[in-house]
């Protein structure tokens, strides 16, 4: 998949980059969602926290960097349902990086390494805070599928980056962060059926 603008990095693990890239994934996490998910990640604290939960044996944690070494994005995947599915849990890349296939990198990356642990399914949710879809900000009760099945982008939010990649919505949880702000749930089979 080409992307214009495209920028080639290396893909490693971040436990590779030492204390350092620690640090700068904790940064990226907090720059990338901060405007479209708030309550994710506001402080450096919070997300250095979540960088240090990626060294369990259960999960996986993937870095991209540019030829001069310095971190542009991470992501993230959580060993579920005995190995069957595994969550993928964060993705962020550094908000001036965004649209240049970073992220579309990381994410077949960390598929084709679970898939290669046998895993079938890949999942994730994909908050709506900041009413960037038309499920922001609405009741989805009593009928959370037909509003699931009119969805729309209205600021460019994360589930059509996911839907290019072969990800579908597969359900919500509405009001998961308050109130009108939902987690749209998103799934991709990784193997042949």
């Amino acid at each position: 998949m080409s992307i214009p603008g495209e920028i080639s990095v290396s893909i490693v693990d971040l436990s590779s980059l030492g204390a350092p890239g620690r640090q700068q994934a904790a940064e990226i996490l907090v720059a990338a969602f901060r405007e479209r998910a708030p309550q994710a990640w506001p402080t450096l604290e919070r997300a250095l926290q979540e960088v240090d939960e990626f060294a369990a044996e259960d999960r996986l944690c993937r870095a991209a960097v540019d030829k001069s070494g310095r971190l542009l994005g991470w992501i993230g995947g959580i060993e579920a349902y005995a190995g069957h599915a595994w969550e993928l849990h964060p993705l962020a890349v550094q908000p001036d990086y965004q649209g240049r296939g970073i992220g579309t990198q990381l994410a077949l990356d960390l598929e084709q390494l679970v898939r290669a642990r046998g895993a079938v399914t890949m999942f994730l949710g994909s908050d709506d805070e900041t009413g960037q879809t038309s499920l922001g900000g609405a009741d989805l009760y009593p009928d959370v599928l037909s509003n699931l099945a009119s969805i729309r982008d209205l600021k460019r939010h994360a589930f059509g980056f996911y839907l290019k990649l072969g990800y579908v919505i597969v359900g919500a949880i509405p009001d998961a962060n308050g109130i009108g702000k939902p987690d749209i749930l998103m799934a991709k089979r990784i193997q042949k059926a």
